[in-house]
């Protein structure tokens, strides 16, 4: 049975795409610690981030990089932060968190609660300073 994360990709259930290539697809945390919390996941269908190919991890971390430089423009932090968690969703992926503070990425830390439109605008936002390098 295929994940959220692959029902997510196939377009099966909805998400506030943040930016996408024909490998990886980025989309906002429904549950975010911060605004523009975007998880980054490989099109493929693997569950643990170190059984990904030493290829697809070096592009998956730059298509991550180029996100975070969006996201950093887009909310104004010191850093993007990133982590791979994987347990709660058997499909690889990492969390890109704006960060004032390490306390910032505190997974413990209480859910933004926002509205639709708040999450579109968001989505927006970063898309619009998405730029893709090869």
């Amino acid at each position: 049975m295929a994940t959220i994360f692959s029902r997510i990709v196939a377009g099966e259930i909805p998400s506030y795409k943040v930016a996408e290539n024909d490998k990886f697809y980025a989309f906002l945390d429904i549950n975010p610690l911060a605004k523009g919390h975007t998880l980054v996941i490989p099109k493929r269908e693997v569950d643990y981030f170190f059984d990904l190919t030493d290829e697809e991890i070096g592009e998956m971390q730059i298509f991550a990089k180029q996100v975070a430089e969006a996201i950093k423009k887009a909310f104004p932090c010191i850093k993007v932060g990133q982590a791979v968690l994987g347990l709660e969703v058997p499909h690889a992926h990492i969390h890109l968190v704006p960060m004032q503070s390490e306390r910032d990425m505190l997974f413990s830390n209480p859910k933004l609660k926002l509205t639709a439109e708040e999450f579109a605008e968001i989505a927006e936002k970063i898309s619009k300073e998405i730029v893709c390098r090869n």
